[in-house]
């Protein structure tokens, strides 16, 4: 059927109308900033360790933690992907962390500590795969994703004595099934106390070459590239990422994470740098340039007010951009003059800006 095109103009306002319209490249230039805004954006995860102090939990809390809760509301971690869409605009990735996970009020998805009480969240209990298809459920609802769990639940994965390693190891191995359900990209496995005192061994004098020699740091060294091989053989099966994150013990040095990642040789293996969790203050960014090619997936953006004026969340964000970073920066603020919500909030006007710079 043939088409009158004089009928056509006129039910389309004419030619007027049609010289209205924009041109293609009108349009592009147009869709362009909006584009690269939403990649920026895209490069940005919430973080619920800012955000604890208004989670639910077991006991009253403090005071200050009830004000917040009162201006805030409180929230568990099933509301925390309506939280993150309500609050950052745009953002969609999330970095969980370990011991928000679970029901406070039901206990049969906690292990037990030795004094009877609910210990960590256990995501191989039948409750607490039941709560991990819920929370899947409020991400898919909401069109947000885990993109990383910071994982405080393994212990003693630097440990000489090979049968609690070994149940630190099974430990990390259900959190990474447990994150599997989630859909996480990778699981930091580190707490503070995870890669042996959070104050490393210091090399020291020894007599049989009068040389400094540090030889109390080989034996948890050789443990921790033992436990990483497992969990990343493990979460490699499983299409996760297991990494180590400047979290004190062994991991406050960056080359000691940097030697485990290449003695461990498995592209599950990875860095998750944090911008603060330094010894000194020199760290801030050679420390982070020289974890930042061993990083891909998550990043911990952060605010401490411990490094004054020399915390520059700006800078940190370049360092990871110039190194080829394609992951996540995660706002985790801190401390310092705003609380936990506020603080993320700035934390995200500070990335998007660095990320501004550089896409």
């Amino acid at each position: 059927m043939s088409v009158d095109r004089r009928e056509f103009l006129k039910a389309t306002s004419g030619l007027a109308g049609l010289a209205a319209m924009p041109t293609i490249a009108e349009a592009s230039s147009a869709v362009a900033p909006q584009t690269a805004e939403a990649n920026r954006v895209r490069r940005i995860a919430s973080c619920t360790w800012p955000i604890r102090y208004i989670f639910k939990t077991r006991g009253p809390g403090s005071p200050a933690n009830q004000q917040l809760k009162q201006k805030y509301g409180e929230i568990t971690m099933l509301d925390f992907p309506q939280f993150t869409k309500d609050t950052f605009p745009g953002v969609t990735r999330m970095d969980l962390f370990s011991g928000l996970f679970g029901d406070v009020t039901d206990d049969t998805m906690f292990t037990k500590r030795q004094d009877g009480g609910p210990g960590t969240f256990d995501p191989s209990s039948a409750a607490g795969r039941k709560w991990l298809d819920a929370l899947v459920a409020k991400m898919v609802a909401t069109g947000t994703q885990c993109q990383h769990i910071s994982n405080n639940a393994p212990t003693n994965l630097a440990s000489p004595d090979d049968a609690l390693r070994k149940a630190g190891v099974d430990v990390a191995k259900k959190w990474l099934d447990g994150a599997k359900i989630l859909g996480a990209k990778s699981v930091r496995m580190n707490s503070p106390q995870a890669l042996g005192p959070s104050v490393r061994p210091q090399a020291i004098p020894r007599s049989s070459d009068g040389y400094p020699r540090n030889v109390d740091i080989m034996p948890l060294m050789e443990k921790a590239i033992e436990s990483y091989k497992a969990m990343a053989d493990y979460g490699g099966n499983l299409g996760i990422r297991v990494t180590l994150e400047n979290h004190w013990g062994l991991a406050a040095d960056p080359m000691n994470i940097r030697i485990i990642i290449d003695r461990v040789d498995n592209p599950y293996c990875e860095a998750s740098p944090d911008f603060c969790n330094w010894e000194y203050d020199y760290m801030l960014f050679s420390g982070l340039k020289a974890l930042a090619p061993y990083a891909h997936t998550n990043v911990h953006a952060k605010y401490w007010d411990r490094w004054g004026d020399q915390n520059d969340v700006r800078r940190s964000t370049r360092i990871m951009m110039a190194s080829g970073f394609t992951g996540t920066f995660a706002l985790e603020y801190e401390a310092g003059p705003l609380n936990g919500i506020e603080g993320a909030k700035y934390l995200y006007t500070e990335v998007l800006a660095a990320l501004s710079e550089v896409m």
